[in-house]
């Protein structure tokens, strides 16, 4: 049984021969592959070597062509800030005002310069290479998340309260191009796509059913429309929002560290939902030793044996893991 088919057991809740196992791995990759996080994140040819080395070297049963959170906002116009060593982000918010909203024009998602081609590029190489034994991903922010990053936190959250049609305006025009972005991916390949919301679990449960979970939907039917699978990844404590979250019907549910694990398979698992998780990146990876990563996460297979469970850190891998930590969390699904 090769990667992919292990993969997509545990979605359809059959029995693998092991349990999948699935960590994020962004600065890591770079890293091993010996190369800036500028370099990862602005050339997709470069992100694609960097995740199939990864692959190579380590026994991952997925890869995703992620690296950060600013493709669509600088299709839009966004002037982005490259540093060497993080992830990109715009040098100012793009919409300050409604007059900034209504300037924006939908761009080309297959505009040969943009970034969005860039990561369908990456991951058309990555599935080329890789794609009919390992589980390759694509990746869009959801709109809630992309508004957060074209406006700024802080002032996306307060318009939810003092221009909620504003916001609303802002995700409707963000959900059409997320789904277009998600498209490309699929056809480039993809047969699954990565869905990061990370500041949905800032907001209440009830800002949650308003402004973020009706535009998660519509990216979500639009993946599953074209015959791609979806994986909702909201970072956080999302404890408050978990049984609104399964509303969402994607495919594999993230599981962060800071979820309570046992409820979180109780939720899903009701629901007849694939989920993966959730070691602390840093208290249980990055600071733990080869034995002590290795009880835990083998910990957080045997409690979910017989669901339908991925093994994965709550988010991305610290690029100081040491290589023995990380290959003793691979390990720890071979019993």
């Amino acid at each position: 049984m090769n990667s992919k088919e292990r993969f997509q057991k545990v979605l359809e809740g059959s029995v693998p021969d092991r349990t999948p196992v699935f960590p994020l791995l962004m600065s890591f990759s770079a890293k091993r592959y010996g190369v800036s996080y500028r370099e990862f994140a602005s050339n997709g040819r470069v992100l694609a070597e960097a995740q199939l080395s990864a692959r190579e070297k380590y026994p991952i049963d997925a890869i995703t062509a992620c690296s950060d959170a600013f493709r669509i906002a600088a299709d839009l116009g966004g002037a982005i800030v490259f540093p060497e060593t993080k992830p990109p982000s715009l040098s100012e918010p793009l919409v300050k005002n409604k007059e900034d909203f209504l300037r924006l024009k939908k761009p080309d998602v297959l505009n040969p310069k943009g970034r969005m081609r860039d990561r369908v590029n990456a991951l058309a190489e990555m599935v080329r290479a890789v794609g009919d034994e390992c589980m390759v991903l694509g990746w869009v922010d959801m709109p809630f998340a992309e508004a957060c990053s074209l406006c700024g936190v802080t002032e996306f959250l307060m318009m939810l309260y003092d221009e909620p049609g504003l916001a609303h305006g802002i995700l409707g025009f963000l959900a059409d191009i997320v789904a277009e972005f998600a498209a490309a991916q699929l056809e480039a390949g993809a047969p699954m796509i990565g869905a990061g919301d990370a500041a949905a679990s800032l907001i209440s449960a009830e800002a949650y059913r308003e402004f973020a979970l009706p535009y998660e939907k519509r990216v979500c039917e639009a993946v599953h429309k074209a015959g791609g699978l979806l994986k909702l990844h909201i970072c956080g404590n999302t404890s408050h929002i978990m049984a609104d979250m399964t509303a969402l019907d994607a495919d594999l549910y993230n599981v962060d560290h800071l979820v309570n694990f046992d409820l979180a398979m109780k939720n899903y698992t009701a629901h007849g939902k694939a989920f993966k998780g959730n070691l602390d990146p840093v208290e249980d990876i990055l600071f733990s030793t080869p034995e002590e990563c290795r009880k835990k996460a083998a910990a957080c297979v045997e409690k979910a044996k017989g669901m339908k469970y991925i093994l994965s850190p709550g988010c991305e891998v610290p690029e100081g893991t040491p290589d023995e930590v990380f290959l003793a969390f691979c390990d720890a699904v071979n019993g």
